[in-house]
């Protein structure tokens, strides 16, 4: 794997939701870019199978946390960075989606959503940021958002607002934190296929999938989409980009 063109060698970075989609790819790339990452899941075995594909398990550290848990994160995080050491960046993608019309948006059912999608985030943001988990001299943060967060679609209130919440909160951490050197930038994906688009494209028929696909000029993504732009987001490298939201979906917002 050729390191050249990401400078991670030697940072470290905690992705949440690795166990499994784009929170895995993301994993993969970065472990191949030469980082240390700490895969954050609540599934043991798939977090294991995470850092077997990263070729490079010896960079990998496995975190079994559940995120809905909102009040372990600060104390889970900065437990882990006073024994491996500074966290630079965090790639938040653990996220969760349900389908809900209006008349089905109960308070604990759109909850579900915005505490894992955003609550959880601002946690791990929060806990990624202490004096005593970041480096001196800053870091990185990237949210996996979604073209939910800037279009709409029947049946995706809750998901829209938790994904319309991300991008709001980033832009105003982005300047809150700019004087520590601390970029924190969004990611907003179309339909990729994950093992959680299949999910719930299983209450759907092939020709409502066939419709969501034609209306991705460039075709459905795959999570290795996603992972190239989060290396590019999350590089240190990139010293001038912050408070972006990148829309990674073949085109789907164009029309």
């Amino acid at each position: 794997m050729n390191h050249s063109h990401h400078h991670f060698d030697g940072q470290r970075l905690l992705v949440s939701g690795a166990s499994s989609g784009i929170g895995r790819e993301i994993a993969i790339a970065l472990v191949q870019h030469g980082a240390e990452v700490i895969l954050v899941g609540r599934r043991q075995a798939q977090l294991e199978e995470t850092a077997r594909l990263t070729g490079a398990a010896e960079r990998t550290h496995l975190q079994i946390l559940d995120l809905s848990d909102l009040d372990r994160i600060v104390p889970t995080i900065t437990e882990l960075a006073s024994r491996l050491g500074r966290i630079y960046g965090l790639c938040h993608c653990a996220g969760v989606v349900q389908t809900l019309p209006l008349s089905a948006s109960k308070p604990d059912r759109v909850r579900a959503m915005i505490e894992l999608n955003f609550m959880a985030g601002l946690e791990l943001a929060r806990a990624i940021t202490r004096r005593d988990v970041l480096p001196e001299t800053g870091g990185s943060i990237l949210w996996i958002s979604s073209v939910y967060a800037h279009v709409g679609a029947p049946g995706q209130i809750g998901y829209c607002a938790s994904k319309g919440a991300i991008g709001a909160a980033a832009r105003a951490m982005a300047l809150e934190l700019a004087g520590r050197h601390v970029r924190v930038n969004c990611l907003s994906p179309g339909m990729v296929r994950t093992e959680m688009t299949d999910a719930s494209g299983s209450r759907m028929s092939q020709e409502q999938w066939d419709q969501i696909a034609a209306r991705h000029p460039l075709g459905t993504g795959e999570a290795g989409d996603v992972a190239r732009a989060a290396l590019f987001m999350l590089d240190p490298a990139n010293t001038w980009i912050t408070g972006a939201d990148l829309v990674v979906d073949g085109g789907y917002i164009l029309q």
